[in-house]
């Protein structure tokens, strides 16, 4: 078996062993369906599908909650196994540095994976199937909800991972996550909305989508709310829609960019670094 994968599962059955699985589980699957159950309870009268309206619903809790679990899962990745001295002897046996990061990054993934499905999932489906069934659209959108939130959380994982490489000690690096979370989740569209009211809305409207993509958070946001029909009509995204021509896969290739740069800096700060 390859190292890579050996060092994967090593990373999911330690976060079973610290209950990361569980508790990020059981915390999806509880806001999950206290949103899917209330944001769904005034859909008759509307008219609107209560899966469609779920999917906005799991939208915004996913941009703050998928985020935030995933840099405190991945934090001290790197710095966290330096300062207990297994860093040292993991890179003692026959692996690359590249294969040992690679390998913890998918077996954090996975975790953050399968939190996400089966808190998600058991939320949806009770949704779905409790309403007398949904429609295709809104089980389609349901369905890249769930792997756009996988692919959300990716990112930050490999923020986090590059935090851990470039840390010195652990308390730092958490610091610093907590920080990316906080620029990324909240004060990037904060100033963003400040620009647009400083400059009395005369940024171009052709730049200001641009602007939207140098954030992971806003374009998963784009991609979920504009991308499907039925959800973008009870989303309040119709208006932006219109002015945002970003197809929904150029969307998702850029969250994969997203993934892709900062695991490779990474890379390049963990090679480098003396541990």
């Amino acid at each position: 078996m390859s190292p890579v994968w050996v060092i994967a599962g090593k990373e999911m059955r330690d976060a079973t062993r610290n209950r990361w699985v569980v508790s990020a589980t059981l915390l999806l699957a509880g806001l999950g369906f206290a949103l899917a159950f209330l944001g769904s309870a005034p859909t008759g009268t509307l008219g609107a599908k209560p899966l469609a309206v779920t999917v906005v619903s799991l939208s915004s809790l996913t941009i703050f909650l998928v985020p935030l679990i995933a840099l405190m899962l991945a934090y001290d990745a790197l710095v966290g196994e330096a300062e207990r001295g297994t860093l040292l002897l993991l890179l003692a046996y026959p692996v690359s540095k590249g294969q040992v990061l690679l390998g913890k990054f998918i077996g954090h993934v996975g975790v953050l994976s399968l939190a996400t499905i089966v808190g998600y999932g058991s939320a949806g489906l009770a949704v779905g199937l409790g309403s007398g069934g949904a429609d295709p659209k809104s089980w389609q959108a349901f369905g890249s909800l769930l792997g756009s939130s996988v692919l959300l959380g990716a990112v930050f994982i490999a923020l986090a991972y590059l935090v851990s490489a470039l840390a010195r000690e652990r308390g730092a690096a958490a610091g610093v996550a907590i920080g990316v979370w906080l620029w990324f989740v909240v004060l990037y569209d904060m100033g963003l909305l400040g620009v647009l009211v400083a400059s009395r809305g005369q940024i171009h409207e052709k730049i200001f989508p641009w602007l939207l993509l140098a954030d992971p958070a806003d374009v998963f946001r784009l991609y979920n709310l504009t991308a499907f029909d039925n959800v973008r009509a009870f989303s309040g995204m119709a208006g932006l829609s219109g002015q945002v021509d970003f197809s929904p896969r150029f969307l998702l290739v850029v969250l994969l960019v997203w993934v892709c740069v900062p695991l490779m800096g990474a890379m390049i700060v963990f090679r480098k670094r003396e541990w």
